[in-house]
């Protein structure tokens, strides 16, 4: 029988077939291989007796937070409380990017801002659209819910950025734990305790745990450089074809950053990253 993990609490799976769900174990020859089930995962299953037995091969797999066989990742930013970390999200935006997830950005608590704030932060909402970014507003709430139609989708993002409560202002059956925010640690505290793919207008989403740091795992500074798209579109002018736009002379992106067709911040960000 095959099926697909649909959530996963502590080494318990739930797979759901084609006409009904079952909570499922792993088989002991998954942890020698060094193997885990995701959620997402399409595997063949013993009906029976209620194990997994085979994990079909992935499209792609995400590893914080643990998912796999995803279309779009939908990175929720707050922009106050927590304030806006443009770190956090351009780590987000290359993770997904070289993970070939399609990256889609909301952006919340802008009522939270003051008009200088908001003005302040503005050309940086333009630029993530002029690169080719789809970018949202949370209360745009008629324009996100045609995005999930035929997908399955993940919502990340940094702790208190107001992921379940978007989720819950989508569709109010979910009816999702939501939390406050510490002050002290600009931060908000973690309500989702698993994750599970929900049925959202016409695809599956996933709330996952937040988070606060994220590591570029089996990541090299040269997969850093191109998971940054505009790079790619004015590195074929560098002096040399492996240019990594640091310290190099005759490089193309520094010569764009100088005009203003990079915004400093990516530049700034991607420097930190291929250092870490």
């Amino acid at each position: 029988m095959e099926g697909r993990i649909t959530k996963q609490i502590s080494n318990d799976y739930t797979v759901k077939t084609k006409n009904q769900e079952l909570v499922c174990k792993a088989r002991g020859r998954f942890r020698n291989m060094e193997i885990s089930p995701l959620v997402g995962d399409f595997v063949t299953i013993d009906g029976e007796n209620n194990y997994i037995l085979e994990i079909k091969p992935r499209i792609n797999e995400l590893k914080r937070p643990k998912i796999a066989n995803i279309d779009q990742a939908i990175i929720i930013t707050s922009l106050k409380r927590p304030e806006f970390d443009s770190n956090l999200l351009d780590k987000l935006l290359a993770i997904t990017t070289f993970n070939n997830v399609k990256p889609i950005i909301i952006f919340t608590k802008s009522d939270l801002l003051t008009q200088d704030e908001f003005n302040k932060l503005e050309p940086c909402f333009k630029y993530y659209q002029k690169i080719g970014y789809d970018v949202y507003m949370n209360y745009e709430l008629e324009k996100i819910k045609k995005i999930f139609k035929n997908k399955v989708s993940v919502f990340t993002g940094q702790s208190g950025a107001g992921k379940s409560t978007l989720l819950n202002n989508l569709d109010k059956n979910l009816n999702l734990k939501t939390g406050e925010i510490s002050s002290a640690l600009n931060r908000g505290k973690h309500t989702t305790r698993h994750t599970e793919l929900l049925e959202i207008y016409g695809g599956l989403v996933a709330d996952t745990l937040g988070f606060s740091a994220l590591e570029f795992e089996d990541m090299s500074p040269a997969d850093i450089r191109d998971s940054i798209v505009e790079f790619n579109l004015y590195r074929q002018d560098c002096k040399y074809s492996d240019c990594m736009h640091n310290k190099e002379d005759n490089c193309s992106i520094k010569k764009h950053l100088a005009s203003g067709d990079i915004l400093k911040s990516r530049y700034d960000n991607y420097l930190t990253f291929i250092k870490e």
